[in-house]
């Protein structure tokens, strides 16, 4: 098999060397850069030759290699030739680092080289440097010329130096092939379930598809999907999964997975990223790049640090990272993602591919159907992408900036322009809205004018930041400068499924880039790989959520049974509760009586759910007023780790100390949690689970009525029975698990909810009042001893 390595990428690996770059990154995007090139190349004489391809096989540690790559453009006349290679930037010329330019020449001299080789009546090249400053255009050009000898020297040099990689890639390699090929499950046996699952994954990752997957609590899905995917690395069909979720418990469920298949003799490279706050070294937080001895000479410390690291361990988690960012003096955020680069399995967050602003440039920048995705709790998805492609920008921040500038410095004077300029047109868009009294105003386009005055700040603020040195002011002006870029780099999103809203609150102005449906770019985005799974315990209905998920009419679905006993289970539906807004505090003393009920029957603990946190507070005061001798808890807005951790300790002790939680449906609480054996035996949900009322959800409800006609279903109700399902999850985790769920509305009742209730819900219950609900409770606690 010939192994292909582009130009740039071999240059890049082998050239970078110096600091971390201290300079702000430049905005420009693959768009802007390919227009410029275009514009450039069309200037040209007629012997000029744009993208002009050039390759070379080469053998390189026993391997065939194609060496290729486009150079910009190629003049041949006789025995003369020029290459010029065009970079684009909002940088200024005269800052880029010298380590930056050392890797824009080193293309062009591997260009040369590639040139010569197949041209050997050349003796030299002529190489132009072609810079373009956006958005003004400023063009600097430069120019080298290298002779046969010196170009051959340098290609010779960059093999050698990649030979070396090579050879550790090659034994990574040869121990991932030999211990994918052998492992074997590790549990031996299958659960129900589980092989049929593995084996629609193991299709996907081999047949470049997408499956949709609902696997039930207690199918072992993480293991059901990593370890067909460890078996597809060994036909090399694909070369790295990605593993991605929400949260950071089902990342370290990852992890034992993986350390599972480890201890079944799997040798394969995984690494966990952390996000960059969190894993920042706290003596880098207030020091300036240039003077932060993690980033300066970075890349000369780098390679020796990543082969330690890699042949010494397997399973890279971030106590890994940390012990050798601070052994080789290394950023641990940078160093984790350049490790990265050398590992099979890569746990993250949704973030790190689905979000246009913070993605992994490295891997999903274009297309590489050898990357496969493994998307975890997938039902989250839907909100987490909805707000990735959306932004807002307010001018409350303006006023401020503007005071901690100086009118009489010539430096800052441009800034103060184009902020005074940007809140001008902040109030021009409000000034209908103030004229009409109104407080918040939707529109299907954008405004043009304000998106120009956001760019044109950006402009001189990216100029002005370059020359500031770190303090309280420059931070400011730091945070509103990242706030507008993220808002011009959603305004490139901007269609049909998004809304532009302005929005007021006293003297705060708004504006808003609601994104309705980011389902086209969740599809865009898993196409940049060569197959996906998206799995969760709750998928149903499949139609929506493959919908809303980016569906293609090839993907693949898949529905797994539960594989607990549905007698371990009583579900009950409270027909005699309406918990409706304005019927909540006329059912209030039911739902107490009904909780009491559900709890009174048999001592253990138990979890109550309510859809806000006013609903939740009013049922909680009420249930403790009247029964205060019942130990209970209550979750509280905003809980930290430390609280969220005390609170989940309570159910720890089911029968000397047991507990009625109240928690909020859809929260912390709702989802992730495993309360095992006896330490839950009944879950209460108070209504069902409907989001409020509000604008944005009404705007998402009218686009998908115009789209499909099920508006209501989609805003509303199928998000709402999500948490309900995902709630009541928390009661079945185990074979041994038992316990009632009380529903505690009418409307449960209903056909278009009894219709999407899984199939462990099919023998339901009503309970017309409260002397039935006793009656349900009693008989299933009696059968079941």
């Amino acid at each position: 098999m010939v192994n292909k390595i582009g130009v740039r990428d071999l240059v890049g690996f082998i050239l970078r060397s110096g600091d971390l770059a201290t300079s702000l990154s430049s905005m420009n995007t693959a768009q802007t850069g390919s227009r410029i090139h275009r514009k450039l190349q069309r200037k040209q004489s007629s012997d000029y030759q744009a993208e002009f391809y050039l390759e070379k096989a080469a053998q390189i540690n026993g391997h065939e290699f194609l060496i290729h790559g486009r150079a910009d453009g190629v003049i041949l006349r006789d025995q003369t030739a020029t290459i010029e290679e065009i970079k684009t930037s909002d940088i200024e010329f005269k800052d880029i680092p010298e380590n930056k330019l050392t890797l824009y020449w080193g293309q062009a001299q591997t260009y040369a080289y590639l040139l010569m080789n197949s041209h050997p009546e050349l003796d030299e090249v002529k190489l132009h440097l072609t810079y373009v400053q956006t958005p003004d255009e400023i063009v600097t050009k430069t120019e080298k010329t290298i002779s046969k000898t010196e170009a051959t020297k340098f290609f010779n040099q960059l093999v050698s130096d990649y030979e070396e990689w090579l050879q550790l890639q090659d034994q990574l390699n040869a121990e991932k092939v030999t211990s994918t090929t052998q492992l074997t499950f590790p549990f031996g046996k299958y659960r129900a379930g589980q092989h049929e699952l593995a084996a629609a994954v193991y299709k996907s990752a081999l047949l470049n598809k997408h499956l949709f997957a609902e696997a039930p609590t207690g199918t072992g899905k993480t293991i059901s999907t990593l370890f067909p995917a460890v078996k597809v690395l060994a036909t090399e069909k694909i070369k790295r999964i990605f593993y991605l979720t929400a949260k950071q418990s089902t990342r370290r469920v990852a992890e034992e997975a993986i350390g599972l298949m480890s201890n079944n003799g799997l040798k394969i490279r995984s690494i966990t990223l952390t996000a960059k706050d969190k894993i920042k070294f706290p003596e880098e937080q207030e020091v300036a790049p240039e003077e932060n001895p993690y980033m300066i000479g970075y890349y000369d410390r780098l390679k020796p640090a990543l082969k330690d690291l890699l042949l010494n361990n397997h399973q890279i988690n971030r106590a890994v990272i940390e012990k050798y960012a601070r052994q080789y003096t290394l950023d641990p955020f940078e160093f984790s993602l350049d490790a990265s680069l050398f590992c099979d399995i890569i746990i993250g967050d949704y973030n790190h591919l689905f979000d246009p602003k913070v993605h992994l440039q490295r891997f999903f920048e274009i297309e590489n159907k050898e990357n496969f995705y493994l998307i975890d709790e997938a039902h989250n998805l839907v909100d987490r992408s909805r707000e990735m492609y959306s932004a807002n920008l307010s001018n409350s921040a303006i006023t401020d900036l503007l005071s901690l500038l100086h009118k009489d410095n010539e430096n800052d004077q441009p800034v103060i322009t184009k902020l005074r300029s940007l809140q001008r047109n902040f109030k021009r868009i409000a000034k209908p809205l103030l004229e009409e009294q109104q407080t918040e105003r939707d529109y299907l386009e954008t405004d043009e004018k304000f998106t120009k005055s956001i760019t044109n700040l950006v402009q001189v603020l990216r100029k002005w930041l370059a020359k500031q040195t770190p303090g309280d002011v420059t931070d400011k002006i730091l945070d509103f400068f990242f706030q507008c870029t993220t808002y011009l780099k959603i305004d490139e999103y901007f269609g049909p499924n998004f809304k532009f809203r302005v929005l007021l609150n006293k003297n705060q102005i708004t504006v808003r880039l609601f994104c309705m449906d980011p389902s086209p770019f969740i599809a865009d985005t898993l196409n940049l790989g060569g197959g996906a799974v998206l799995f969760s315990a709750t998928l149903s209905p499949m139609k929506y959520y493959t919908k809303v998920l980016g569906d293609e009419p090839e993907s693949l679905k898949y529905q797994l049974p539960s594989p607990f006993d549905t007698k371990h289970q009583k579900i009950i539906i409270t027909s005699y509760i309406d918990t409706t807004y304005n019927n909540r505090e006329q059912s209030l003393d039911k739902i107490i009586s009904s909780i009491y009920d559900l709890i009174k029957e048999k001592k253990g603990n138990y979890l109550i759910f309510a859809p806000s946190n006013v609903y939740l507070e009013m049922v909680y005061d009420a249930f403790k007023t009247k029964f205060p001798e019942i130990n209970t808890i209550c979750q509280k807005p905003n809980m930290d780790d430390e609280q969220r951790t005390k609170f989940l300790q309570t159910f720890n002790q089911p029968q000397q100390q047991p507990v009625v939680g109240f928690a909020l449906l859809g929260g912390l609480f709702s989802e992730g949690i495993d309360l095992v054996g006896d330490k839950l035996i009944g879950v209460g949900i108070v209504g069902v689970g409907l989001p409020g009322l509000n604008t944005e959800t009404n705007l998402i409800r009218d686009y998908f009525d115009a789209d499909n006609g099920h508006g209501f279903e989609y805003a509303y109700q199928l998000p709402g029975l999500n948490n309900v399902f995902q709630a009541a999850g928390r009661l079945i985790r185990g074979y041994q698990d038992q316990g009632i769920i009380l529903l505690m509305d009418r409307r449960f009742t209903q056909r278009r909810y009894t219709e999407l209730f899984p199939p462990t819900w099919r023998n339901y219950q009503i309970a017309h009042n409260l002397t039935e609900l006793q009656n349900e409770i009693k008989n299933f606690w009696k059968s079941d001893s």
